[in-house]
């Protein structure tokens, strides 16, 4: 018989109470297209909130990571290091642009990039004199990296960061907002993200002389002529009217978002914790994680089940769980890339792709729905009892 309950989705979209008016008024003044106030109110918004002077609002996160990259002059034949424990659009940027990718490891405490691996990986770039022309930083799961660490060295060997914080928009580390200590910074809005516009992202910085180039080259490079005249390659990656006023009724509740994802994690740890062979990702010290997804490694020795398992158990009670990103130093597009792992003989994101998962985790999972997916667990921690 199959089973009648409703879907649990790992992180669905939440619509507030704001982001109707907003979209009334784009639809009233009848700038729809990727001109608008709202476009220019999100960026202002935005930015205000994470503390950078500028904004650039966008098709796509990828498109965020791609003008960072032209404005950091990447080309042909340049070097990129990146995360490789992380969604293939942090990496595909480097190749639109004719460079080479390098990936590096995570390290434990953060599951982001490790700095112990990144010194080497610069260390050794420098005897080869092949230095990368940026560093991609991804935060995963709604956690910063160790900026702090990372900044140091890539300043010590004057290479540019870009931060890939489409996951952890609301995080910050020492007080310093996710995305806003390297010299760019990359939002995403799609519709799993902590806020959405169903699709969108943002490039954020300081730099607003760059964020003025990026913003020509991403409508699609148009000479201020009265007729049309295009002398550099352009894109057409401008975030709508529409979609901008769906941001900003988003941007209203992100603390709103942030508690609630918070509350699902805590509740999860609370009733799961102490389980045999479960142990959660860790908030680091000095950081703030806003908690996008609840992470989690599972040890199949010590809780009698793996996570092929479990997620098959949790798919049968119609619930949505996502195994850890695999690493693009395992994907086929880039077996040939040099990587990294935290130590010579330990590569972290390894293991937590073999034994990591993601639960459900939006910011409007009931409790009852949280409880479904508690209780899964449990049953099978359960059986390995009875064995």
């Amino acid at each position: 018989m199959p089973n009648q309950q409703n879907k649990i989705f790992l992180s669905p979209p939440h619509m507030g109470e704001w982001e109707l008016p907003f979209l009334q008024e784009a639809f009233e003044s009848n700038w729809i297209a990727p001109l608008g106030e709202h476009v220019d109110s999100f960026e202002q918004e935005m930015a205000a909130y994470l503390g950078v002077r500028g904004a650039l609002a966008l098709s796509s996160g990828t498109a965020a990571i791609h003008l960072a990259l032209r404005l950091l002059g990447v080309g042909q034949g340049d070097v990129v290091f990146c995360s490789s424990l992380t969604f293939v659009a942090s990496v595909n940027p480097i190749l639109y642009q004719g460079a080479s990718v390098v990936l590096i490891d995570s390290e434990p405490d953060t599951w982001n990039m490790s700095p112990v691996a990144l010194e080497r990986a610069l260390h050794e770039a420098t005897l080869m004199e092949r230095l990368p022309k940026a560093v991609i930083v991804v935060h995963l799961y709604g956690q910063s990296a160790r900026m702090e660490e990372i900044k140091m060295l890539c300043d010590r060997y004057q290479v540019p960061i870009v931060e890939d914080a489409a996951e952890s928009l609301g995080a910050n580390r020492h007080g310093k907002a996710s995305g806003t200590i390297g010299e760019f910074g990359a939002l995403s809005f799609n519709g799993n993200k902590m806020i959405t516009t169903s699709g969108g992202g943002m490039l954020v910085s300081d730099d607003v002389e760059a964020l003025k180039k990026a913003r020509y080259w991403a409508t699609q490079a148009r000479d201020l002529a009265r007729h049309y005249q295009h002398s550099e390659i352009g894109y057409n990656y401008r975030l709508s009217n529409l979609l901008a006023a769906v941001g900003r009724g988003q941007l209203r509740v992100l603390d709103d978002r942030i508690r609630a994802r918070r509350s699902v994690f805590e509740r999860y740890e609370q009733a799961l914790s102490g389980e045999p062979g479960i142990r959660f990702m860790p908030e680091a010290e000095g950081g703030f994680s806003s908690r996008w997804l609840t992470a989690l490694t599972i040890d199949e020795e010590r809780s009698g089940f793996s996570v092929l398992r479990l997620l098959e158990e949790l798919d049968n009670e119609r619930i949505e769980a996502r195994p850890v990103w695999k690493p693009m130093h395992l994907q086929p597009l880039f077996a040939g890339c040099v990587y990294y792992p935290h130590q010579p003989e330990e590569s972290v994101s390894d293991r937590l792709f073999a034994n990591g998962v993601c639960l459900p985790s939006g910011s409007s999972l009931t409790e009852e729905e949280q409880q479904r997916v508690i209780s899964c667990i449990q049953r099978l921690l359960q059986r390995r009892g009875e064995g």
